[in-house]
C-alpha cells in the first residue's frame, strides 16, 4: 500500500519531522505554505464572495503518493480552481468545441472516467472538493488517455454563477450528493428551487439533468422540486423516477448499498426551451 500524507492541512500546521531514505531531512512546509504548490488551492474563492449555507462539507482525508504526484503534474494541465474571477471559455478549456456536461461531486472519479471513456465526444467538467478524489480522477484520465475531462476545485455554485456563460452546458449530473439526513440540515441539500433557478440559466435548451441518490426521502424531494420547476420537464411521459440508464455506470459505493437493500433512484429531466424562443412556424 502506498504511504499516505495528510490532506487539507490547516494553514498553521507544519508537517511532522521526518527523514528521507538517505537520512537527510525532508522538506518541512512553512506556515501557510500550500500542500500542493502547483495543485488545487485550499479555498480558491477566499473571501471574495458572501458566505452562505453550503451543500458540501470538505473532508479531512488522506492522499496517496500517486494521487499527490498526479495533482502536482496534471493540475496545471487539466485542473482549475473556482475563484469566481473569470468567465470560462469552455472551447478553450477543453481544447475543442465539445458539448460540455457539468458533474457536481464525483467521489473518487471511477464513474466519471468510465463515462468519459464511453463518450469521448462530450467534455466533462467535474467539480469536487475532495483532494484524494481529484488526484485519483486525474490519474485515471492520464492512464486511459482521456482528454475530455477537466477537474474543478471549489464551490459549484460560484462556478455556475460567476464563471460559466448562459446556455453553455449540455448537461448536469449530480450523483449521490450528501443527503443531509437530519431535518435541521435539509436546507443544505443541493437540489433546491434556488439551485435549479441558477442551473437553468447555464443549461442550454434540451440539456439533460441527471440526478441519482440512494436516500429515498431526498429522492422524493428531488422529484418534487424538479417536477415543480417551470424550466425542467421529466423525460418519462408518466413522470416519476427513471430506471438507471446504461450510460451511468454502477459505482462501487452504489453496489455496496444495493447489497444492503438500499433503493437507488435516478431522475432524468430536460431543460425546456426558453419562453422567449419559438420553434419555426410559431
Amino acid at each position: 500500500m502506498d504511504p499516505t500524507v495528510s490532506d487539507f492541512l490547516d494553514s498553521t500546521e507544519e508537517t511532522r519531522p521526518a527523514s528521507a531514505e538517505d537520512g537527510s531531512p525532508r522538506h518541512h512546509r512553512a506556515k501557510g505554505e500550500p500542500r500542493f504548490p502547483d495543485g488545487p488551492q485550499a479555498d480558491p474563492a477566499g473571501s471574495h464572495f458572501e458566505r452562505r449555507i453550503r451543500s458540501f462539507q470538505p473532508r479531512r482525508s488522506r492522499v496517496t503518493t500517486g494521487q499527490a504526484d498526479a495533482l502536482q503534474r496534471l493540475w496545471p494541465k487539466w485542473g482549475l480552481d473556482i475563484d469566481g474571477r473569470r468567465t470560462l471559455d469552455l472551447a478553450e478549456l477543453f481544447g475543442a468545441d465539445l458539448p460540455v456536461v457539468l458533474e457536481i461531486g464525483f467521489g473518487m472519479g471511477e464513474a466519471t472516467a468510465q463515462m468519459a471513456a464511453d463518450d469521448q465526444g462530450t467534455g466533462i467538467l467535474a467539480v469536487d472538493v475532495h483532494t484524494p478524489g481529484q488526484g485519483n480522477l486525474l490519474n485515471l484520465a492520464e492512464r486511459n488517455s482521456l482528454t475530455n475531462i477537466r477537474v474543478a476545485n471549489g464551490d459549484a455554485i460560484i462556478l455556475l454563477r460567476e464563471m460559466l456563460p448562459p446556455d453553455s452546458l449540455n448537461g448536469l449530473r449530480v450523483f449521490f450528493p450528501d443527503p443531509w439526513p437530519k431535518k435541521r440540515h435539509h436546507k443544505r441539500r443541493l437540489i433546491q428551487p434556488e439551485f435549479l433557478d441558477l442551473a437553468a440559466t447555464r443549461l442550454a435548451p434540451g440539456a439533460l439533468v441527471h440526478c441519482a441518490t440512494d436516500w429515498e426521502p431526498y429522492a422524493e424531494q428531488m422529484l418534487e422540486v424538479l417536477s415543480a420547476h417551470p424550466a425542467f420537464e421529466n423525460t418519462l411521459p408518466d413522470g416519476g423516477f427513471a430506471p438507471r440508464p446504461e450510460f451511468r455506470p454502477l459505482t462501487r459505493f452504489e453496489g455496496q448499498g444495493l447489497d444492503k437493500g438500499h433503493v437507488v433512484n435516478d431522475l432524468l429531466f430536460r431543460r425546456v426551451q426558453h419562453r422567449d424562443q419559438h420553434t419555426p412556424g410559431d
